[in-house]
């Protein structure tokens, strides 16, 4: 995969959200999406403007799926199936390789907002 077709996928919305909260380990399904939005309460939707919604959610778990970064895992429950997501071993690889980017982000954070456009 070329520099560009990563950063593409790194652009949708939640895939780098949903990474990072895997990164823990093996999440169910219904405790995932509400993790990753009570983080983006917590941090005043700095990232997102508005939660993650059910369809936007289960598009991005398989987008990850096809693109080998997450694995599901499902069991037949009382309830229906229940589904896990875990990290692949290249999902783990891409979130080592996004920390630096996030480090320089941080440290540069006051510099680049004075680049965007209609900034103060």
């Amino acid at each position: 995969m070329a520099a560009l077709e990563v950063i593409e996928l790194l652009r949708r919305k939640w895939t780098i959200a949903i990474l990072a909260e895997l990164a823990v380990g093996e999440v169910q399904y219904k405790d995932l999406r509400a993790a990753i939005n009570a983080v983006e309460a917590r941090v005043g939707w700095s990232s997102h403007h508005k939660p993650l919604s059910d369809r936007v959610f289960s598009d991005t778990l398989q987008e990850a799926q096809d693109n080998g970064l997450i694995e599901r895992r499902a069991e037949a429950g009382h309830f229906g199936n229940l589904a896990w997501y875990r990290l692949t071993a290249t999902g783990r690889s891409l979130l080592r390789a996004i920390r630096p980017l996030a480090e320089w982000g941080q440290q540069h954070r006051y510099t680049l907002r004075r680049l965007q456009p209609g900034a103060e």
